[in-house]
């Protein structure tokens, strides 16, 4: 008998990140803020679709952009138009090389996870997990 969905564990994934010493980082979070911001032209929309402050979006995005020799959004302020915010040309070649390195080690590790994946336990928890819970 066919196991219903809800019953399926979620696959195993990898998380990318790349750490730039000393303090900045750039991993999934920064690259998915960027492919809302590209998809709403707003920095508050981006952040209220990843469920976070209109702040804590501002600050992601001036990190990135102060991370690189060149800008991955410029702003707009608020006006009769209102304001806005745009990925640039360099912000949508990090967006593109950063998905390639996922999809890259992704690739790279894949008979790896499908080891742990068979040796991973059937019902889904952990000793941690069950230690914690307890």
């Amino acid at each position: 008998m066919l196991a219903r969905m809800s019953d399926k564990r979620p696959d195993l994934r990898t998380v990318l990140r790349i750490d730039f010493p000393p303090a900045d980082r750039l991993g999934r979070g920064k690259i998915m803020l960027l492919e809302l911001i590209r998809e709403t032209g707003s920095i508050s929309a981006a952040g209220r679709a990843m469920d976070m402050s209109y702040r804590r979006a501002w600050l992601l995005v001036d990190a990135l952009n102060r991370m690189f020799g060149e800008p991955s959004v410029d702003t707009q302020r608020g006006g009769k138009q209102g304001g806005g915010a745009l990925v640039t040309p360099f912000g949508e070649e990090l967006i593109r090389r950063y998905r390639q390195m996922e999809e890259r080690a992704q690739a790279a590790i894949a008979e790896d996870l499908a080891w742990l994946e068979s040796v991973r336990r059937s019902d889904g928890s952990s000793d941690t997990a069950d230690a914690v819970s307890k």
